[in-house]
């Protein structure tokens, strides 16, 4: 399944901020400050208005939990949810190009707050996956110690993994244990 190239982003994006969040122990707040905000934003190459006060921060964090309920939705919770960020943003699509990214959809007004934006780009792109009928795309880190959401973009649906350290620490474990029950490698 190939997505459109703005879809694809704001989905990893609406991971990644998910991610940010303290999900088990041990974890540590991922935007704890102003200053880790923006460098999320800059990672993520967010455009548009900023606050950079405590109070974008609040609402970018209050966003998290709303987002993490998608990779726990059925078809039906997941539309609503998906109506919901769209309807209290009052979107509205419109063609944009700015940047290196070609056309796409804005549905917010560039002075729009943040966390706004984010929870109606998010909306956008989970919309993208209900349609095409994709929603085990969005899965949770098989590791085992670890919760962190990702998007399977795998043409095969292969992905496992949050990130390639917990792919390469479960099969370093694997190793281990085949090592220790007297198997060959």
């Amino acid at each position: 399944m190939h997505f459109t190239h703005d879809t694809e982003i704001a989905l990893q994006g609406a991971a990644g901020l998910v991610n940010t969040s303290v999900r088990r122990p041990g974890d540590v707040e991922e935007l704890a400050t102003v200053d880790d905000l923006d460098a999320f934003v800059r990672a993520w190459r967010w455009s548009g208005r900023r606050a950079r006060d405590r109070a974008e921060l609040a609402e970018v964090r209050d966003l998290r939990p709303r987002l993490a309920a998608f990779w726990e939705l059925d078809e039906e919770g997941f539309a609503a949810q998906c109506n919901t960020l769209l309807a209290e943003a009052g979107a509205l699509p419109r063609l944009v190009n700015h940047d290196d990214f070609g056309w796409h959809l804005h549905a917010t007004p560039d002075d729009a707050p943040l966390a706004t934006r984010m929870a109606v780009e998010a909306a956008m792109a989970f919309a993208d996956v209900l349609r095409a009928g994709e929603l085990r795309r969005l899965r949770t880190c098989e590791a085992e110690d670890c919760e962190d959401v990702h998007v399977d973009l795998s043409r095969n649906r292969s992905r496992r993994f949050c990130s390639t350290t917990c792919g390469n620490r479960m099969a370093a474990a694997a190793y281990r244990e085949r090592q220790a029950a007297g198997g060959e490698d």
